[in-house]
């Protein structure tokens, strides 16, 4: 194991942590406003705030990854947006938070969390090899995928012994381990910013033009933010779905369950990551995922609901491996933060459609339907797992994408 591979692998447990950390916010937050109010739209609000504020700013803070040291800026990022779960904590201590002061809470704690990502991505760039690359996604993808692997069993068993203030205070705690974690790492690695202080729009040009100037990276990123929409959706429904016939505890481990499936797939791909086929593998993969998403859907038993699930979150890692590698390999390492802040805002983008309309659509069905905001969720998920299979068909066939795997700019950073 190489050097850099191994400071990789401090930064991920740093990461992993923080991210089970937020995981029991999201699922304590989740259960609390719809236990307050009894609404999906409730839920998507709190979820776009705490969402939208990093996805604005990941272009700038691009920008800043290639200008200042990445470390910093990651231990700036992870320290500071504790500061929004410890203004939340405070009101529920002072009395029951309002959704108003959830919203507030969540969107300060987003406004800092913006400067991690292209951060993050930049340094894994810095401290790995490009044979080192594909192991590493694999584990990137477990760590992101942890507050749905780990979290929402923990959180479930929690909340049946104390109330969301201790996961809240759980939450604020992680942030001290990866801040830790970051600060050994950048004892040891150097410093990769540029020196050359052009204006800030004149960098903010230079990674765009990293991202659209190829065809191939573009296209992939706007598939890409299609079907974050739909996954978006089943991020935000999957909670009034299941809690409209099971209680909080059965959700937290039906959760866990289904995104064991993530576990087993990052595992797979840390050990032995994938060699070649990319983009049919892509392909491949998403389609399945669309096709697992409607299996979740149709019937209300917890039993295959979690089949499903678990089938379902298998195919993330592999995907998001897959696309990592095709854009990642295709963009100039000295362009890395600013190009990660492009890829990061546009192939997120679809996340702001769903936040915005998986909750009002669900409630609406369920009004139309009378059976519920639990089948006007299903209902959704089930529409949004076709279109997604239709999207991985037909989008992910273009020439363009599959040339990723052998382009010039990869051949040439391979050199």
């Amino acid at each position: 194991m190489s050097k850099g591979y191994k400071k990789f692998l401090l930064l991920w447990m740093g990461e992993l942590i923080s991210s089970i950390g937020g995981g029991l916010t999201s699922f304590g937050l989740g259960i609390y406003i719809f236990n307050e109010t009894g609404s999906a739209a409730g839920m998507s609000l709190v979820t776009l705030l705490g969402f939208l504020p990093t996805l604005l700013l990941s272009v700038p803070a691009g920008v800043l990854a290639d200008r200042f040291d990445r470390r910093l800026l990651m231990m700036i990022g992870d320290g500071c947006s504790g500061l929004g779960i410890l203004f939340i904590l405070i009101c529920m201590k002072s009395g029951d938070a309002t959704l108003v002061q959830i919203c507030i809470g969540v969107t300060v704690s987003a406004i800092f969390s913006s400067l991690l990502e292209p951060s993050y991505r930049s340094t894994i760039t810095d401290i790995l090899t490009k044979e080192e690359f594909s192991k590493a996604n694999g584990l990137v993808s477990l760590a992101g995928s942890a507050r749905y692997l780990f979290s929402p069993a923990i959180a479930g068993l929690l909340l049946t012994v104390s109330d969301i203030s201790l996961l809240l205070i759980i939450d604020i705690c992680t942030f001290f381990v990866t801040i830790t974690a970051t600060a050994i790492v950048r004892k040891g690695v150097k410093t990769n910013h540029s020196t050359d202080r052009q204006p800030f729009f004149k960098s903010m040009k230079e990674g765009w033009q990293a991202v659209h100037g190829r065809k191939g990276v573009f296209l992939l990123i706007m598939v890409s933010s299609a079907i974050t929409m739909f996954m978006g959706i089943l991020q935000i429904l999957e909670k009034p779905m299941i809690l409209s016939f099971a209680d909080s505890e059965t959700l937290g481990i039906a959760e866990s369950v289904c995104a064991c499936g993530m576990l087993a797939a990052a595992l797979i791909l840390g050990i032995f990551g994938i060699k070649k086929g990319y983009a049919s593998v892509l392909r491949i993969s998403f389609f399945l995922a669309g096709i697992f998403m409607i299996g979740m859907s149709l019937i209300e038993n917890i039993i295959p609901i979690c089949i499903f699930g678990f089938l379902f979150f298998a195919m993330l890692p592999i995907t998001n491996n897959c696309m990592d590698y095709m854009a990642r390999t295709n963009i100039p390492d000295e362009l890395q933060g600013r190009a990660w802040g492009f890829i990061g805002f546009l192939s997120q983008l679809g996340y702001v459609v769903a936040y915005s309309v998986s909750g009002v659509a669900a409630d609406g069905l369920a009004s139309l339907t009378g059976k519920g905001v639990g089948r006007g969720a299903a209902i959704m998920i089930f529409i949004s797992g076709i279109l997604l299979a239709i999207t991985a068909l037909t989008l992910l066939r273009l020439p363009e994408i599959k040339e990723l795997e052998n382009s010039k700019v990869q051949e040439k950073m391979v050199a």
